[in-house]
């Protein structure tokens, strides 16, 4: 995913094994399933060489010598011979089709679903660096080329080694010349089809890329649909959306093109093999050398050994797409987990909510903006606000309150107990999040509120509703708690969507809530909803507001003005306002009491 590892499909191969190793079972008889069908598909040519060599020499035949003397009896050994072997080649190729299929299916959703889960324990950072368009793609479409090669390819690879191994078996012990002479393409075969397999493997890993920009495109341009509308950006999208449909066309171009080239030069080494096995057994059948029936078994097993080797072209490009998928969808699975359990103690109930930074430090990875030396210490039940340019590092304490990321110095305590030394689901249980990008799954209104409490009953959703001041516009909507939400939420407004975060957040009942600008894209009557919705669930409740709008964290216990990840003033709004300083400064802006210097940044 983030890094690409070099590897040949054929480890690509080895990696799948080794994930695969619970369904060895299913594996070895799927296998062995194609294998005996294969025999069984091998033997008709072998009897038809046997029936050419009873009618030519009836009572000195080779069935003669099993016992049967009469001609008829032969041809009659034989019948029930071919019976029983289509019959069984009949049986095997439905039992290994079962098999198979079944192993492909089973395995593409474990695998699916491992990858999907593991996904979901890795870090933030991971998702911020990485497109959601190429995760879709690895866990949809790269694992459906899997599913594909499984459900036909694998049996085709199998078949064609039991091919040339069962065949070359029955020409040497027929004719080592003439086996020698049919064999000749098989090394122009071989090096063929591993030359074009490492030719393809990298132009097949090109093209999963491009599939998966081409997601990340789709996925993009349709969640901002509105905003392509409004810019009226129709026509420049729909040229950005053919770019990337363009380069996922001529990376498969350029892998068609190798693939393609194999066939000719597979079938004109077939061609040469087939000719020596013709012409030169003919010969030695006509001076005696070789018996007539064996001559003709060989010239159908010319075809049988050689023929299939042009499906190697089909298989091998069914091979490196399925290899190449597997590189992406097992190079997830390998994504290191930073952020992970270190204990399996919970935090200790009942939690109180007391909240504690001490001296914590973070930077990210990619730029220079984090907080430094944060000391912090807000008491159970109370309400704390803190305010700040965008950018100063207040949704960074969030983040590493949530443990989304580590600090690379200090700790995090609640309730005295560091945030390290206890379970993830603990600690996110005990902090309930209301964002100021609010995310609804699509799913009824109901669905939605339950999703932290899923087995809340409707009584307490509804109190919930109406403690987030919800309900009244929730009892208009045409099916009530049942109205689906759409998207994300498209079929409400933004009051609407913010309403029902702090409600789902409430039912949750967590003793920590965390208010990330909760209200900033809200109109003044929602803004003024939910003002009074937090004062009553502020109650014996620790509360954590990030805020630009300072009217909304005047009744704050305490506010903290963060500035380049320091807090730099700290106090009540009255105290803060005497002290003549950077909140101060800010609140006569917002109330209109001065104008913003130009230098200044307009936002707090």
């Amino acid at each position: 995913m983030t890094s690409h590892v070099n590897t040949s499909s054929f480890a690509a191969l080895g990696r799948l094994l080794r994930y695969a190793r619970g369904y060895r079972r299913q594996i070895t008889a799927a296998t062995t399933c194609s294998v005996i069908n294969k025999l069984f598909d091998i033997a008709p040519e072998i009897l038809i060489g046997v029936a050419i060599d009873v009618v030519v020499n009836q009572e000195q035949s080779f069935v003669a010598g099993l016992g049967f003397e009469t001609a008829q009896s032969q041809i009659a050994v034989l019948a029930v011979l071919t019976f029983f072997i289509w019959a069984g080649e009949s049986l095997f190729e439905y039992l290994y089709q079962i098999l198979w299929r079944n192993l492909s299916q089973r395995l593409q959703s474990e695998l699916r679903q491992d990858a999907y889960e593991h996904a979901q324990r890795l870090d933030m950072s991971f998702f911020e660096a990485q497109s959601s368009g190429q995760l879709v793609a690895t866990l949809n479409d790269d694992v459906n080329q899997l599913e594909r090669f499984l459900d036909g390819g694998a049996n085709a690879m199998i078949q064609v080694l039991v091919t040339v191994v069962a065949v070359g078996a029955v020409f040497f012990v027929i004719s080592p010349l003439v086996a020698l002479l049919a064999f000749t393409p098989m090394p122009i075969i071989i090096w063929g089809a591993f030359y074009f397999q490492k030719k393809a493997g990298p132009l097949y890993a090109d093209v999963r890329e491009k599939v998966g920009d081409l997601s990340t495109r789709l996925s993009n341009n349709l969640a901002g649909i509105a905003t392509i509308k409004s810019f009226t950006a129709e026509q420049r999208e729909a040229e950005r959306l053919k770019a990337s449909s363009e380069a996922y066309v001529e990376a498969n171009r350029k892998a068609i093109r190798i693939s393609s080239a194999f066939i000719p030069v597979i079938r004109m080494a077939v061609l040469a093999g087939f000719l020596a096995t013709f012409t030169v057994g003919g010969l030695m059948a006509l001076d005696g050398s070789l018996n007539v029936g064996a001559y003709g078994v060989l010239v159908f097993l010319t075809q049988r050994l050689l023929w299939p080797m042009t499906g190697l072209a089909a298989v091998i490009d069914l091979f490196e797409r399925a290899m190449a998928s597997t590189q992406r969808i097992l190079n997830l699975l390998a994504e290191p987990v930073h952020i992970h359990d270190q204990s399996d103690r919970d935090l200790v109930a009942p939690v109180r909510g007391e909240v504690t930074f001490r001296n914590v430090s973070f930077r990210y990875p990619a730029s220079a903006a984090g907080i430094e030396d944060i000391d912090l210490a807000v008491p159970a039940g109370h309400t704390v606000a803190l305010v700040g340019a965008t950018g100063s590092g207040k949704s960074t304490l969030i983040k590493l309150l949530l443990r989304f990321y580590e600090p690379s110095q200090g700790d995090i305590l609640i309730d005295g107990q560091s945030i390290r030394g206890v379970s993830l689901r603990s600690l996110r249980t005990a902090v309930g999040l209301v964002s100021q990008d609010v995310y609804l799954f699509e799913g009824s209104v109901r669905e939605n509120l339950a999703y932290g409490n899923p087995d809340a009953t409707d009584s307490e959703v509804i109190e919930a509703a109406k403690t987030a001041e919800a309900w009244t516009f929730i009892e208009a909507l045409p099916q009530g708690l049942d109205t689906p939400v759409g998207e994300r939420g498209a079929r409400l407004s933004g009051g609407q969507r913010q309403r029902l975060s702090l409600a789902r957040a409430l039912l949750k009942n967590p003793p920590i809530l965390v208010l990330d600008e909760a209200t900033s894209a809200v109109d003044n009557e929602t803004e003024a909803a939910i003002q009074r919705s937090l004062k009553r669930i502020g109650h014996n409740r620790t509360v954590i507001m990030i805020a630009h709008r300072l009217s909304t964290v005047v009744d704050a216990d305490t506010i903290l003005v963060v500035e380049n990840g320091r807090v730099i003033e700290q106090g009540t709004h009255e105290s803060l306002l005497q002290k003549g300083g950077a909140y101060s400064s800010q609140w006569r802006v917002q109330t209109g009491q001065e104008q913003l210097p130009a230098a200044a940044n307009a936002t707090v």
